[in-house]
This record gives structure tokens, C-alpha cells and sequence, in this order.
């Protein structure tokens, strides 16, 4: 008894190190890529995302459905005692992931030029393509080690690779783009041709310079997944999967690995189409931005330009570049909108096991209680953290930008995370009940509202972008009604299908109306310190009066916000027992009544 109990804190802890890696993984993830845009600029930032986003539709195959077949048949043998099995798999998945890996390689190195040339009308973009292609091959070979563990209960193999992989990432691409950067002034100071590029002035340099430093970026990406590749290699051979020769002995014999590279196959394929489904539509969303873009300053280059002349003249962008340039603006637009998704989304996963046992028994308050739960505390963040984002988006940019090779940006790129931080919510609740569904054995329905919100969006997209007056600024607007869609249909099927009846009012109405309230505070607080502060600092460097301004209305915004929520009693017992110490917390809370 005491053993089994030490395998279940075993497994619980394990679970934990990989939600901890996760979070850490994707907060690293969206940072990495705030001070790249101030290295690079928005143009190289432009050049970073169009490799980016050919390379995540192939990604998401091997990150996605092929590590999830494994660790579902490997738990399954596992539990059978089928040991010879579980090896026989694991061999059997190196094979298919080894293969799996360099087809997918090869056809991003085939794909790349004809991507570049033609669907988004970027040449300059086909070396970082070509500089990321190879780690798709490295990201499946550590799929089927991933796998593998997972399916023993294992998370800490996982965790600790993705989070090698991130830092690898962040530390080498950041380095990579730097020491291009310099290579490529040095030349231009001392009278050489850039890159193969005869230039005249600065701003020809920065344009010959910026794909290149975009490409070694990249490259840290691919090293990233090479270190996470080895560590998993080295630790397997040093400390083994756990299985004893006894167990082996003692199991009886395998199945032909033919037959498990079938299953590994139909298995994989399922949970692949969803994730590939969703980053095609990004890719769609990309080549219809891009092209959108270039056909509104086709038609009507003197709008754009007046549009963003200050910021256009002071980076010296060439009219050449003023596509890529909006582009790597809205990129960065879009590592501020996706940190909160990114701390929600778990959220979704930890729910999947408590529902899926509470729907396979029939329980209807639990499913209740769980959809409830996990939809309010979602809420609880997402809606005070994206309005916040949405008042301060101006002095949030430029406590990140103002200094750098990006500061530009801030004026253009302010209005679009405006747009985007009052919207946010909604992408934070997408993924958590797209699991929810998940639990209650519905994949079939993100699947079905992906489409219809893709198709929205690549309306908008075409309406909207390719408007000179609007142009980048409608690709916000496009995704968020994508968004609406998909919530909307996922958020009704989960009501239908769980024949529960929510309770909006503590799960939407009160964290809006106490972040509302928040809002206000923070939007007032900045107001007034503004002008107090204005005259303190360099208006052009992070140190200033605006950046005191910025923090007292955040430090303004939480107070208001834990204040009104207590007041309304917008709070839940079971929502405070979730954070360290809750219970502790809840009785207390409860005793003053602040609790709903």
C-alpha cells in the first residue's frame, strides 16, 4: 500500500514538473521574441515570422500527434505488464520518428523557395527558412523519447528537454542575431559590400543585414532542439527507462513491430489533424496578411505612407521593405497577446482528467462544477490582465522598446494591442474549453469551428488588410471575430453536450465588471502621474516619468481589482483553494463573507 502510494506522488509530482515546464517553456517563448524585435528591428522581425510560421504547420505534427500515440500504447502495455512490448514500440517509434522527421525536413527545404518567391513575395526570407528546416528532424527524433516517457508516467524527461530546448533558444538565437548584426555595420563602416550587397547608406545596410540576422535567430532555434535532442539521448543511456531485466523475463512476447508502426500510425494521425488543422490556418492568416499588405501599397502607396511617416523616415525603412516592417510590427503586437493565453491554456489541461472521470460515471455536478471552475478562473485573469493590456499599451510598448533598434514601432503598434488586449479574453477561454470538449470525447467540434473562424478571418484578412486606410491594423480585427466564432461554437456545443446549465453571471459578468473597475483605475492613475511625472527622465529611454506612471497604475489596477472582487464576492471557495495555502486562505475569506 505504501508503495502504490509512493508511485501516485510519484506520478502527481512528475505531472507537475511538466505543467511548470510548460509555462516556463511558453513564457520563454514569447519573451524571446520581445527583445529579438528590439535587436533586429521590425523589419528582421518581419523576415523572423514568415519562417516561423511555414515551419509551425510541420512542427505541430511532430509535437503533436506523434509523441501522444506513443505514450498512449506504451501506458496502456505498461499496465498489461507487456514490457517486451513497451520496448518494441520505443524501437519501433525511433524508426517511424527518424524517418517522419527527415521527410518533413526535406519538404520545408522544398517548399521554401516557392514559399518565399511566390506565396508571401519575400525572397529575402528563404535563408531563415532554410536555417530552421533542419529542426523538425531533431523536434521528432525527441518526440518518440518524449512519448515514451510520458506513457511510463515520466514528465520529468519532457520538462526538462523543453526547457533546454527554450533557453537554448532564447541565449543562442539572441546571440546569433547579435554577432550578425555587427558583422554586418563593421562592413558597411568599412566600405564592403553587405552579405553580397553593394549599399550606399545606412538604411541599405540595415535592409541587406536584417534577413540574415532574422536567419541566425532562427538558427538558435534549431541548436535549442539539437540540446534538447542530446540530453534525452544521454540521459536514456545513463539512467535507462526503469524497466528490470526481471520485468522483461516476465513478460510475455511482443507483438511484430509492423503491427505497432500501424497503430503508432492510426493512432498519431487523429490528434495530428487537429493541431495541424489550427497552425494552417495561421499559415493562411500569414500568406493573407503579407499578400493583403503588398497589394494595399501596390495600389496605394502614398496612404500607407503617410500613415506611419515619422515612424517609416526615423528607421529608415526603404519603401521595399515597408510590408516586412508592418508585419514584424504586428508580430510584436502578438508576444504581448499571447503571453496570457499562454498561462491559461493550462488550465484546459489540468481539467481533462478530473472531467473525463466525472463524465465516464455520470456525475453532473462535477462536470458542472469543473466547466464552471475552469472557465471563471480564465476569466478571473485573462479579463483585468487584457483590459490593463488594452489602456496601457502605449506606455507598456515603450517600457520594452524605447532605446531600440524598435522603438518606432510604438505608435503603430500600440492601437492594434489596444484592440487586441480587449479581445485577449477570448483567446485565453478557446483553448481550455477546446480540452473540455476533448474530455467529453468531442474532437470533432474545434475541429469543425476552426474551419468556420478560419474562413472569417481570411475574409476580414482580404477585406481589411488590403484596405490602405486600415491595412495591418485590420489583422486584429480578423482574428478576434475568428475567435468569436470559435468560442461561440465550442462554448454552446460544451453547454449542449454536457447538459449542464452555467452560471454566467459568477463565471463572465462579475470578473467584467471587476476588471471594468480595474480598468478604469489604471487608465485614471496613469492619467494623472503622467502629467505629475512628465518632466522626469529621457522621453526617448525606459527611465522615465511615464514609466513611474505605467507602474503605479498597474500597482493601482491590482488593488482595485482584489478589492471589487472581494466586494462582489466574485470568488469562489473552491477557486481559492486551488493557489498555495487555500485552504487556509478560504476559511478566512469565508468567515468575512468575501466568498461567492
Amino acid at each position: 500500500m505504501a508503495e502504490n502510494k509512493k508511485q501516485g506522488q510519484n506520478v502527481l509530482n512528475g505531472a507537475l514538473v511538466l505543467v511548470v515546464a510548460t509555462v516556463l517553456v511558453k513564457v520563454i517563448g514569447a519573451i524571446y521574441k520581445i527583445p529579438l524585435t528590439a535587436l533586429i528591428g521590425e523589419v528582421g522581425r518581419g523576415y523572423f515570422n514568415g519562417a516561423y510560421e511555414i515551419y509551425t504547420p510541420l512542427y505541430a505534427i511532430s509535437m503533436a500527434g506523434l509523441p501522444v500515440a506513443v505514450s498512449k500504447m506504451v501506458s496502456q502495455e505498461k499496465a498489461l505488464g507487456h514490457y517486451r512490448d513497451v520496448k518494441v514500440i520505443m524501437k519501433t517509434a525511433q524508426k517511424v520518428f527518424l524517418l517522419t522527421g527527415a521527410i518533413a525536413t526535406i519538404i520545408l527545404f522544398a517548399i521554401s523557395y516557392p514559399y518565399s518567391h511566390f506565396f508571401i513575395k519575400a525572397p529575402e526570407n528563404l535563408v531563415s527558412i532554410l536555417a530552421i528546416a533542419p529542426s523538425i528532424f531533431f523536434c521528432c527524433c525527441m518526440s518518440s523519447y518524449r512519448g515514451y516517457y510520458e506513457g511510463l508516467s515520466n514528465m520529468v524527461p519532457t520538462g526538462v528537454s523543453q526547457v533546454i530546448e527554450a533557453v537554448g533558444k532564447l541565449v543562442l538565437g539572441l546571440t546569433f542575431a547579435n554577432i550578425i548584426m555587427k558583422i554586418g555595420l563593421n562592413r558597411y563602416t568599412q566600405g564592403l559590400p553587405v552579405f553580397g550587397e553593394v549599399v550606399t547608406n545606412k538604411q541599405e545596410a540595415l535592409s541587406a543585414i536584417y534577413p540574415y540576422a532574422a536567419a541566425g535567430a532562427i538558427a538558435g532555434v534549431t541548436v535549442g532542439t539539437m540540446f534538447g535532442l542530446a540530453f534525452l539521448i544521454i540521459r536514456h543511456k545513463l539512467k535507462g527507462d526503469g524497466i528490470s531485466k526481471a520485468m522483461l523475463q516476465e513478460a510475455p512476447p511482443p507483438m511484430k513491430s509492423k503491427a505497432w508502426r500501424k497503430i503508432i500510425l492510426t493512432t498519431a494521425l487523429p490528434v495530428a489533424a487537429g493541431s495541424l488543422i489550427l497552425n494552417l490556418t495561421n499559415l493562411i492568416d500569414t500568406v493573407t496578411i503579407r499578400n493583403r499588405l503588398a497589394y494595399a501599397l501596390t495600389i496605394d502607396l502614398e496612404t500607407v505612407k503617410s500613415m506611419y511617416l515619422e515612424q517609416l523616415t526615423n528607421s529608415g525603412t526603404l519603401d521595399s521593405d515597408i510590408a516586412t516592417y508592418l508585419y514584424g510590427v504586428y508580430g510584436s503586437v502578438l508576444d504581448f497577446k499571447n503571453l496570457i493565453p499562454t498561462i491559461t491554456m493550462t488550465l484546459g489541461i489540468s481539467a481533462i482528467p478530473a472531467l473525463s472521470a466525472a463524465w465516464a460515471v455520470k456525475d453532473r455536478q462535477s462536470v458542472k462544477s469543473t466547466i464552471e471552475s475552469v472557465i471563471r478562473i480564465t476569466m478571473l485573469v485573462a479579463l483585468p490582465a487584457g483590459f490593463g493590456m488594452a489602456v496601457l499599451s502605449e506606455p507598456l510598448l515603450s517600457i520594452v522598446y524605447n532605446g531600440t533598434n524598435a522603438s518606432n514601432l510604438v505608435p503603430i503598434a500600440a492601437p492594434i494591442l489596444t484592440t487586441y488586449g480587449f479581445g485577449v479574453f477570448l483567446f485565453a477561454v478557446s483553448s481550455p474549453i477546446t480540452n473540455m470538449l476533448q474530455a467529453l470525447g468531442r474532437m470533432d467540434v474545434p475541429l469543425k469551428s476552426i474551419v468556420v473562424g478560419a474562413v472569417v478571418k481570411i475574409i476580414l484578412n482580404y477585406i481589411l488588410v488590403g484596405n490602405p486606410s486600415i491595412n495591418i491594423n485590420g489583422a486584429a480585427v480578423g482574428s478576434i471575430a475568428c475567435y468569436v466564432v470559435i468560442v461561440a461554437i465550442n462554448l454552446s456545443m460544451l453547454v449542449k453536450i454536457s447538459g449542464t446549465k452555467l452560471d454566467f453571471k459568477s463565471m463572465f459578468f462579475k470578473p467584467l465588471f471587476c476588471s471594468a473597475m480595474s480598468c478604469i483605475s489604471a487608465f485614471a492613475c496613469y492619467r494623472v502621474f503622467g502629467t505629475l511625472l512628465e518632466g522626469i527622465g529621457d522621453p526617448s529611454s525606459r527611465l522615465n516619468g511615464g514609466t513611474i506612471a505605467t507602474l503605479i497604475a498597474i500597482v493601482a489596477a491590482v488593488f482595485v481589482y482584489v478589492v471589487t472582487l472581494l466586494l462582489s464576492k466574485g470568488l469562489s471557495r473552491d477557486d481559492v483553494n486551488m493557489i498555495p495555502k487555500g485552504e487556509k486562505i478560504a476559511k478566512v475569506l469565508e468567515k468575512r463573507g468575501f466568498l461567492g
